[in-house]
């Protein structure tokens, strides 16, 4: 059984699965960025150069099509947080490339293989810091015809012609995640037995609380911009915690959490937020539900008191753009804290600042599918007082399953 699952390629995975849109690393600037993220339906979207016009001798091309990195709208969020005095330098940022945005580790990230890639080879890359394994897909002609109309409709709508990239040959690629590797091997759980009703403490897959990243819930939001940006790098999320005062007790115990998929679902007048609230009130500002009037209220005199006109000239332009249709289309209202992006209701809905959390007695099966459920690739892990102990990531448990596929065959 264990080798008829290592015998898949990961073009088993792909089916399905759209083409990626893709970002011009040479032509696509912040903006552009935006404007792409809130037309697509996915919160990441991948960034790539293309240089077909170089030949060798052979006239063969020296540069293939590469995907530099992704990005998502809590990206953006970091990197305009950080404009906050200067009308000129906010409008500096926008015209920015986009692979500002590109994390330092996105070369990691992202990797290409073939489809003929092998299960066990894409487990291996995952377990050495991939999130997204960038494969071709084969696209019938009639196909590539639709999408060529479907895309000149979107131009009507979005100058897709300068934020998307064409590859050579017109190939298409998709991308697998970690969660659909998860998938995808939760349905061969059996191969594994008996590991999935084993507890996650006796399995000793639990990160200890040293290697998560946290924030204390009175620390302003600011302070956790770079956690945030890790977060993003390791496919995680930012604790939020309570450190106490009793000096006999360092445990530390889990409020919430601010997650870098909760932040993809915002716009970029959160940065505002970031700029200004603590790490509590931002938990609460980028809530599924929306922020409340109050916080809103907050954050604009907090503005106006700090003298941060980049980011009060952010927040009137979006709110002065979105008054005129707000009667007409509630749905696309792009005012400060409400969702800017097509997501899909229920998706914004799902995007909780609540932490998904489990006991040291969770039984790796429970889990999996706590983690799948709520479209996530970790899980805190908390004592019977509410204190943080550590999480279960994605990855801790493709390394798990990886050495117990190793030991027996």
């Amino acid at each position: 059984m264990a080798l008829t699952l290592l015998s898949h390629e990961v073009s088993d995975l792909c089916i399905g699965k759209p083409p990626l849109r893709c970002l011009s690393a040479a032509t696509a600037t912040v903006a552009d960025a935006i404007a792409a993220l809130k037309s697509s339906d996915e919160p990441f979207l991948s960034v790539w150069s293309c240089n077909h016009e170089e030949t060798d001798e052979d006239n063969k091309n020296k540069c293939d099509c590469e995907c530099l990195g992704k990005i998502c709208m809590a990206d953006v969020i970091c990197y305009l947080s950080k404009f906050d005095n200067n009308v000129l330098s906010l409008s500096s940022a926008f015209d920015a490339s986009v692979s500002v945005l590109l994390l330092p580790k996105s070369r990691s990230i992202v990797v290409h293989v073939q489809s003929s890639c092998k299960l066990i080879e894409a487990i291996d890359l995952i377990i050495r810091g991939a999130q997204n394994l960038i494969v071709p897909i084969q696209t019938k002609p009639i196909a590539k015809r639709r999408q060529q109309k479907l895309l000149v409709r979107k131009n009507a709508v979005v100058s897709l012609t300068t934020t998307t990239t064409t590859h050579k040959n017109s190939r298409q690629f998709c991308w697998i995640t970690q969660e659909d590797i998860i998938r995808f091997l939760l349905d061969s759980i059996s191969v594994f037995s008996p590991l999935p009703s084993l507890s996650i403490s006796d399995l000793g897959v639990i990160n200890s609380t040293h290697t998560t990243l946290s924030v204390d819930y009175h620390s302003s939001a600011a302070s956790a911009v770079s956690s945030i940006s890790r977060a993003i790098s390791d496919n995680i999320s930012v604790a939020v915690v309570d450190t106490g005062c009793d000096q006999e007790d360092p445990r530390t115990a889990l409020i919430g959490e601010i997650s870098p998929m909760t932040l993809a679902c915002c716009d970029e007048t959160a940065a505002a937020a970031v700029a200004t609230l603590s790490a509590g009130d931002l938990m609460s500002f980028i809530d599924g539900s929306g922020p409340p009037e109050s916080l809103v209220r907050v954050v604009r005199n907090r503005l106006e008191e700090r003298g941060m006109v980049g980011l009060i000239s952010l927040v009137d332009s979006l709110s002065s753009g979105s008054s005129s249709s707000d009667e007409e289309s509630p749905a696309g209202r792009t005012r400060m804290g409400v969702y800017g992006r097509s997501v899909s209701s229920a998706a914004r809905m799902a995007r909780k600042s609540v932490a998904i959390v489990c006991s040291r007695k969770s039984s790796l099966m429970a889990v999996m599918i706590q983690a799948i459920a709520h479209r996530v690739s970790y899980v805190w892990v908390i004592d019977e007082d509410g204190c943080l102990i550590g999480m279960v990531t994605f990855v801790d448990i493709l390394k798990l399953f990886k050495r117990f596929l190793d030991d027996h065959n």
